[in-house]
């Protein structure tokens, strides 16, 4: 049996660490990097454009407004993170240039996180979803960079995965706040009482759904393997 040369050897093992993603992932993610971009989209033009009277819409946006650098800082560097997912995660558009500013990005966008919670609309409920759900990111991203050094692509993939799965969850809260401000008149909520709780969900089900697909992987590996 003739042995491939090592290079291509490497090229398959590479290529294998990259799992199949199944159609409920691939649709959860597109779904929320569409909703991620138009988070970033619609915050810009806020900041550029802020509503006017007395909506919620109104009083977020100038709670936004009050730290306009800051919140370009965050959600810019986000959106390019959040662009670059696919390339990263891809074993058909996987490439160096987007390693390179995939891991530094995330960085930046873990930093600049810290620093938005201090303004935080829900107060310290969603500031503690925060700090703990971005503490996660930071780490995830850590170690899928440090198995990347390393030469460990399965476990670099996993790790991405994770950190990707953790930031995505901001276009989750998305839908869960929806629902908040559509029964706000049942409630009684404001933005303030419901931002933190939307907070924790949001990032609750992407950080769920991702670890429970991997670990059903492992399984279903150690399965095949054995």
């Amino acid at each position: 049996m003739r042995r491939l040369p090592e290079g291509d050897e490497a090229g398959k093992r590479t290529l294998r660490a990259y799992p199949v993603y199944p159609g409920w992932l691939k649709a959860g993610f597109w779904v929320c990097v569409a909703i991620a971009v138009a988070v970033v989209a619609r915050r810009v033009i806020a900041l550029a454009h802020p509503a006017q009277g007395g909506s919620p819409m109104a009083g977020l946006d100038a709670v936004f407004a009050s730290h306009t650098a800051l919140t370009l800082a965050h959600i810019l560097p986000a959106m390019v993170f959040v662009l670059l997912t696919p390339f990263v995660l891809s074993r058909r558009h996987t490439s160096l240039w987007s390693e390179r500013l995939f891991y530094p990005l995330g960085a930046v966008v873990a930093v600049t996180a810290y620093a938005m919670s201090i303004y935080s609309v829900g107060g310290w409920v969603e500031r503690s979803a925060v700090l703990f759900f971005n503490s996660l990111f930071l780490f995830s991203l850590g170690q899928a960079y440090l198995l990347m050094r390393r030469g460990e692509m399965a476990g670099k993939i996993r790790w991405t995965l994770r950190a990707v799965g953790i930031l995505l969850g901001i276009a989750t809260t998305r839908p869960v706040m929806g629902a908040f401000f559509a029964t706000s008149r049942l409630s009684h909520l404001e933005p303030k009482q419901f931002f933190g709780i939307a907070f924790w969900i949001g990032f609750s089900i992407n950080t769920i759904a991702v670890e429970l697909w991997l670990r059903s992987r492992v399984r279903e590996t150690t399965l095949v393997d054995s």
